[in-house]
């Protein structure tokens, strides 16, 4: 009686699944229309019970009932009833109970359970059979088709009608072919058979001839057993009969040539130019030679740190467990095995920067004067008045000031005190988000008021404003964003775009987009501001608008250049700067650099060499400035240095204009900066040092002279300023990758992007680009209009390579983990590597490393944070940037709460990476890269060489096909964010980038590759030909 009550509690347990696993249609039986819609368990297909059936012989496909007699880490392990067959236990493996993802299989089962049963696999050599339960109605006993249950969610879009899969260009399958295989969802895509496999790589695949060699001595030694290869075929292709035709062939992948209808003999495919961007005026010149070679200091330091590091290593005892031959003592064994410990933990820092950090370190205040006292300090309050009746006068206007000046945080405010807050918001935008975040802050202390009251910020993924806000600082992506939601921003009263003269993309796109709108608002003003002498191209832009010029506090700045040009320019700059410290009167210094890894080296050289000048030298106090530094630690810049001391502030182009620091007496101007350049033959952006321009370095020394009189030490000669730098840089949108802008403008109904009126318009090859990616990935149609896919893309703040890869995985059924892997991607510096500890780290990160690749590697190392209650403590022991994993949290809620507001589906894919793979290749089949036979990979696209990242989870199993996330070029091109993929998929996923090889003709990647013979491979290489002719 027990065995019958535990029977229906099963049984009822069993029934509340199947209201999900049976929803869509995911039980239907294949074949039977009689039954398409869904299986109802009062029908009378249902099996009989357990004790009515007859005893029949185990079948390899069949369905048998069972019950659960233990539960294992792996799996769970259940006795078939009613089977005619010597061995009845078989094992259900974790990846088959259920269509998500398990953590444990006693989350699922328990011992005595009575379930449903597929058999995979029987050998009977071992005595082993391989059972499924998810491949089961667990109610009915019906076989689901593969994958049936997906989740209990459908591939169509979780249950929706059928009608609202897709309309226009997204009703054809981006997998080719008219409407045979039914209606695809958003993104066109519709799951494969090979989606219900656990993992492609375990399909079979005929063997190269070394794979041959080595079976054959396996099995000649016995270490492999006869039975498991009873098709074998040495001399062939290493399969016989039946198993060679089910064996997968790789398919031949060539580029899809054919151009969008709407870009008829425009495209690189008609022979157009595609080049990359120039950004530099004299490409021989002693500045770019300079920065082509970089910095051989930085790269000597990482060579050393890093021999250092494995002499370590090889210092310490490899095996502990082996006594007899350890030399040590057990004590001091002990203590090494200690000392190895201690080593793990994230937290060692360097001397410099505990000494320039530490919590103890105070460097005084920084005014005695009250908030009001400042404020009226600043050169804008003089001119007050005048400044709110220009405002009033006029719908536009330039506003012209020095950096310190006091336009960014005083004239929101003064325009909210003369009332312009009755109206409606004043809005500012700032180029960077460490500007929009800082100032907020700062005037929300001047107004009186909590940040994200009547003061507050909006940045990408993170919003601290209220309904109370009436001043906005924002990042000016966030205000584009807004006016793609609300054409005529009508909260706003006031716009200022502040700090236009470094005219990034959004800034530009901005200017065209508000020009058009004051002719439809008349009520709303205008400002933009600028830190350098451009006014005058602005207000000839903006209707000659009036220009209004705030005063700085300037004081004279003696520049002096270098008499040659300096070779190492690092090197240089540190040479200056002890120069300046043991010569120069007090006052502190400023020096800037192109990046986080540039200037940490710096730091840690001039520490080191300033402690070897021994304690009769003045203290220098080194402060690093860079966007990745927390925000707590970027404050410490403007605390003044004590009585006797010298403040060093090393740092980006970030303190040309977004930062203010006061008692800089002395810059040290290298010259250099990174620049985000788009490259159209290789369809991505990368940072480049290159030489900046006149009006950087009148900016830069413009730094020396806000307190006092001062110097700037320019490290070029004054005839490379005068012939090798340009007059202003180039503007982003003419270097930059454009395929998210002409999304938003697409999305805004601006279809005549040429006829756009940009302040400096792109070149037409930079859209016609940017148009055939978005083209590529399905978001415009034939038309070149926007496609359903392609206006649902445009909601998300994001690539549009990451946009279609989100909305792929809607339509795959693995959402959940494509949300998360996205989050991951734009967090960015997820993993931690001091130069001190690299062996650790790659210890410790080497335990989340996935053989499907890094982006599931991102997301096993999310979840494991997620595991441990998002824990900092945890990130710390493994070398994982909190602040990342907390960033990539912060943009995950965001994504979901867009996701939601579509009511796009959530849906996990259990341990299925096929899907998360396929749909990571939905989005990145452009950076797509297969094995060279001789060396690393070579790109399909353009055949350029590159090499997976060392930091990579792929980096030892090397797979046949890749895609990535991004090159980064240092001392070779290495693709990053690996993803290892199927060739197939390519077609399938992009048709109208990728095709099928003519097997008549030779495809462009055959005809790159060339015969090397493996033997006297160092005599003549011709040596094995048999006639001249090459072929």
């Amino acid at each position: 009686r027990e065995g019958r009550e535990r029977e229906r509690t099963q049984a009822k347990v069993a029934e509340s699944r199947s209201d999900v696993l049976s929803d869509n249609g995911a039980g239907a039986r294949p074949g039977d229309d009689r039954h398409s819609s869904r299986w109802s368990r009062s029908e009378p297909t249902r099996r009989p019970a357990e004790e009515e059936e007859p005893s029949r012989p185990l079948e390899v496909g069949g369905v048998y009932r069972g019950q659960v007699t233990n539960v294992v880490d792996i799996g769970c392990f259940v006795r078939l009833q009613n089977v005619s067959a010597r061995r009845r236990e078989g094992l259900v493996h974790v990846s088959q109970l259920e269509n998500r993802r398990v953590g444990h299989p006693s989350d699922v089962v328990s011992r005595e359970d009575l379930v449903w049963v597929k058999v995979l696999s029987v050998d009977n050599d071992r005595n082993r059979i391989s059972l499924s339960m998810k491949e089961v109605d667990q109610a009915t006993g019906m076989p689901l088709a593969p994958n049936g249950g997906g989740g209990g969610r459908d591939w169509r879009g979780g249950g929706r009608p059928a009608a609202a899969a897709g309309t226009g260009s997204n009703l054809t399958p981006l997998g080719g072919g008219g409407g045979g295989g039914g209606l695809q969802g958003l993104s066109g895509i519709k799951p494969s058979a090979e989606d219900g496999e656990l993992f492609n790589s375990r399909r079979r695949k005929r063997m190269s001839s070394p794979e041959r060699w080595e079976t054959k001595q396996l099995i000649a030694s016995g270490i492999l057993p006869v039975s498991e290869y009873p098709n074998f075929d040495e001399d062939g292709d290493g399969l016989l009969g039946g198993a060679a035709e089910g064996a997968e062939e790789e398919v031949e992948v060539d580029l899809n040539e054919d151009e969008p209808p709407f870009l008829q003999g425009q495209t690189n495919a008609t022979g157009a130019d595609v080049s990359p961007i120039k950004i530099v005026r004299v490409p021989d010149g002693s500045l770019q030679r300079a920065a082509m070679t970089q910095s051989a200091l930085a790269k000597e330091r990482r060579e050393l740190k890093e021999q250092q590091q494995r002499s370590e290593m090889e210092a310490v005892p490899k095996d502990l467990s082996r006594p007899w031959e350890d030399p040590m003592a057990q004590g001091d064994r002990q203590l090494a095995a200690e000392v190895k410990g201690t080593g793990l933990a994230a937290r060692d820092v360097p001397e410099w920067k505990q000494k320039a950090f530490g919590k103890a370190t105070s460097y005084g205040q920084r005014s005695s004067l009250s908030i009001a006292e400042q404020r009226k300090n600043l050169p804008i309050y003089k001119l007050r008045e005048q400044l709110i009746q220009a405002v009033n006068d006029n719908q536009f206007m330039v506003v012209i000031g020095e950096t310190g000046s006091g336009k960014t945080t005083q004239m929101t405010q003064y325009l909210a005190e003369a009332g312009y807050t009755s109206r409606g918001k004043i809005g500012c935008t700032q180029p960077r988000r460490v500007a929009a975040m800082s100032v907020a802050k700062r005037v929300s202390e001047e107004f009186g008021c909590r940040l994200g009251e009547e003061v507050g910020y909006a940045i990408r993924f993170e919003d601290c404003t209220s309904k109370d806000t009436v001043i906005k600082y924002m990042t000016d992506g966030m205000l584009l964003r807004e006016v793609l939601l609300k054409e005529t921003l009508h909260d706003y009263s006031v716009i200022i775009l502040d700090e236009a003269h470094e005219r990034t993309i959004n800034t530009d796109v901005l200017f065209g987009l508000l020009k058009n709108l004051v002719q439809q608002r008349k009520d709303i003003k205008v400002i933009i501001t600028s830190a350098t002498l451009d006014a005058e191209k602005f207000s000839s832009y903006f209707f000659n608008c009036p220009i209004f010029t705030i005063p700085g506090r300037m004081f004279p700045v003696e520049v002096l250049y270098t008499t040659e040009p300096e070779a190492d320019y690092l090197d240089a700059c540190l040479v200056t700067v002890m120069q300046v410290h043991l010569t120069e009167p007090e006052g502190d210094i400023l020096v800037f650099l192109t990046g986080q890894e540039e200037i940490d080296t710096a730091c840690e050289v001039l520490y080191e060499r300033m402690k070897k000048l021994g304690p009769a030298v003045p203290e220098l106090i080194i402060l690093p400035v860079y966007s990745a530094l927390p925000s707590e630690m970027q404050t410490k810049i403007f605390d003044p240095a004590p009585e006797g001391s010298r403040k060093c502030v090393i740092a980006t182009n970030i303190a040309e204009a977004s930062l203010t620091i006061d008692g800089i007496y002395y810059v040290v101007d290298p010259g250099f900066a990174k620049q985000k350049v788009f490259n159209p033959k290789m369809g991505m952006d990368s940072l480049v040092v290159a030489p900046i321009s006149k009006a950087s370095a009148r900016q830069r020394s413009g730094r020396a002279g806000r307190t006092g009189p001062g110097k700037c030490f320019r490290l070029y000669t004054e005839a490379a300023f005068q012939h090798e730098m340009l007059p202003t840089s180039v503007p982003e949108i003419q270097r930059s990758n454009l395929g998210m802008t002409v999304l938003a403008l697409k999305a805004m109904g601006i279809n005549n992007l040429l006829g756009f009126d940009f302040m400096d318009p792109p070149s037409a090859q930079t859209l016609v680009q940017a148009l055939q990616n978005l083209y590529n990935l399905g978001a415009l149609d034939e038309e070149g209009l926007l496609s359903r896919l392609g206006r649902k893309m445009a909601e998300f703040p994001l690539e549009p390579a990451l946009s279609k890869m989100l909305m792929a995985s809607v339509d795959l059924g693995c959402s959940e983990e494509i949300v998360t892997v996205v989050a991951m991607l734009s967090a960015q510096n997820i993993f931690f590597r001091p130069r001190e500890k690299q062996a650790q780290a790659d210890q410790k990160h080497a335990k989340f490393f996935q053989p499907e690749g890094d982006h599931i590697t991102l997301y096993t190392v999310y979840e494991a944070w997620k595991r441990n209650n998002f824990s900092n403590a945890w990130c710390h022991e493994n070398f994982i940037h909190a602040r990342s994993m907390k960033r990539a949290q912060d943009v995950r809620k965001q994504l979901l709460m867009i996701m939601d507001r579509y009511k796009l589906d959530l849906v996990s894919a259990g341990r299925n990476f096929n899907k998360i793979r396929r749909a990571i290749c939905s989005g990145y089949f452009y950076n797509c890269a297969k094995k060279d036979p001789q060396e690393g990979y070579k790109t399909l696209v353009e055949q350029t060489p590159v090499y997976i990242h060392p930091s990579s989870s792929l980096f030892h199993s090397q797979p046949d096909w890749v895609v990535y996330f991004e090159l980064v070029l240092t001392t070779k091109e290495y693709m990053r964010e690996c993803c290892s993929i199927e060739p197939k998929w390519l077609i399938e996923l992009a048709p109208r980038f990728f095709k099928q090889a003519d097997p008549q003709m030779m495809s462009k990647r055959k005809r790159n590759e060339r015969i090397e013979p493996l033997f006297d491979k160092y005599k003549d290489p011709n040596a094995w030909r048999l006639t001249k002719r090459r072929g």
